[in-house]
């Protein structure tokens, strides 16, 4: 596991086999968390990092603008969709293996939306497993899995070509996804970033321990 602090922000990086170390991670304060993982932890300086602050709209600066809905016209207002929360943001595929994460998701969402967990969804064919029709993807995931939490418009979320959202996680935490279904956890104040992969389910006991614990700090 590779813990890197960057500005403020606290990145950990997750695979499946590690995944059970990321709640207890978390809650500690960046030096304790070192001391806690010596030999496992890198930090490294970076340039100056708005985007894990606060705007003048209370919303992190890497949310602080719009993105159009997922077959639609109407645009998602991510500042206020975001503002004062807990922040789940996953790249979805609807012809992938892990497509059926979306009921998990939807589940995680249910549980905890009412206590300040939003999750967004980014539809993908960045690893080539997304319908071309945006009306395809959208039966997906709203027909066929229930979805309710937002779902943006397809983009890619990788490369020079990655959306706003993912260029900024990327480079947080130094994990670009992999696959589709990565998973990123931000805190509701942007200090912390937590990069979960493809396999790690998100009703898995490290994300809903991490999530419940933002949840709790907010």
């Amino acid at each position: 596991m590779k813990n890197i602090v960057e500005n403020n922000v606290t990145s950990v990086s997750v695979t499946a086999p590690t995944a059970a170390k990321i709640a207890a991670f978390m809650l500690l304060p960046v030096l304790a968390a070192f001391a806690s993982f010596s030999g496992h932890a890198q930090e490294r300086s970076a340039p100056e990092n708005m985007q894990f602050s606060q705007t003048e709209q209370g919303c992190l600066g890497a949310f602080d603008h719009s993105l159009r809905a997922l077959h639609s016209t109407e645009q998602h207002n991510l500042c206020e969709l975001t503002k004062d929360k807990v922040v789940l943001v996953v790249n979805t595929a609807s012809q992938c293996g892990y497509t059926g994460q979306f009921a998990d998701l939807e589940a995680l969402y249910q549980e905890y939306q009412s206590q300040g967990l939003v999750i967004l969804g980014f539809p993908s064919d960045s690893f080539r497993q997304e319908h071309a029709d945006e009306a395809a993807t959208a039966d997906v995931c709203f027909r066929n899995f229930g979805v309710s939490f937002p779902m943006m418009a397809t983009s890619s979320v990788t490369g020079n070509n990655a959306n706003s959202i993912f260029k900024t996680l990327t480079q947080a935490t130094s994990e670009a996804p992999g696959w589709n279904f990565h998973k990123y956890l931000i805190s509701a104040n942007g200090e912390q970033v937590a990069s979960f992969a493809s396999a790690v389910k998100p009703t898995d006991e490290a994300i809903v321990s991490a999530v419940e614990e933002l949840l709790k700090a907010r």
